[in-house]
């Protein structure tokens, strides 16, 4: 009986309800797919991005594009040049649509990224511009060599060779 009691007493002390979702403000702004395409992708990191006021109000519209972009280390900064962020209408300072953008990195990044692009000829590739778990604007560069056509043919004749893998698999012909 003391037994019972002392299991009650902890259930009561330990509620066993089911758990809230989180909510995680993470959404994705712009999103760079052709260069997994044109790319060959090495590595990537998480940059931060200094913006002004017009320019996030913009992004949370989801106004932007990064397709045409791409990074650069000039004069030990790490700059965003080309992107597209459409003007806010209702600012009443505007900005720019396409001006450079400076990259916040750690100095240790900054010139891991520089020996890749002067000295390996690596290419600095925007991939994915998001808002993280803190609302703040990210985005997602990569290292990458461009890839030539027949690269390109490989890739896609190794996904659809991985697609049909699938489809027998799943039924079994």
């Amino acid at each position: 009986m003391t037994r019972l009691v002392s299991q009650r007493f902890i259930a009561y002390l330990n509620p066993t309800m089911a758990k809230k979702p989180e909510k995680t403000n993470y959404k994705v702004i712009a999103e760079n797919r052709r260069a997994r395409y044109d790319f060959a992708i090495e590595d990537d990191i998480e940059v931060g991005i200094m913006l002004t006021g017009s320019e996030v109000k913009s992004l949370r519209i989801g106004q932007s594009n990064i397709a045409d972009s791409y990074a650069s280390v000039d004069n030990g900064e790490l700059w965003l040049t080309n992107a597209y962020i459409a003007p806010y209408d209702r600012a009443m300072f505007g900005h720019e649509e396409r001006r450079k953008r400076k990259l916040l990195v750690s100095r240790k990044e900054l010139a891991r990224l520089w020996n890749a692009t002067k000295r390996e000829g690596m290419t600095l590739v925007p991939l994915v511009m998001y808002f993280n778990d803190r609302g703040l604007v990210k985005l997602k560069i990569a290292t990458a060599k461009g890839k030539k056509n027949h690269d390109k043919r490989a890739t896609e004749a190794a996904r659809d060779w991985g697609r049909q893998k699938q489809r027998l698999l799943r039924h079994g012909d």
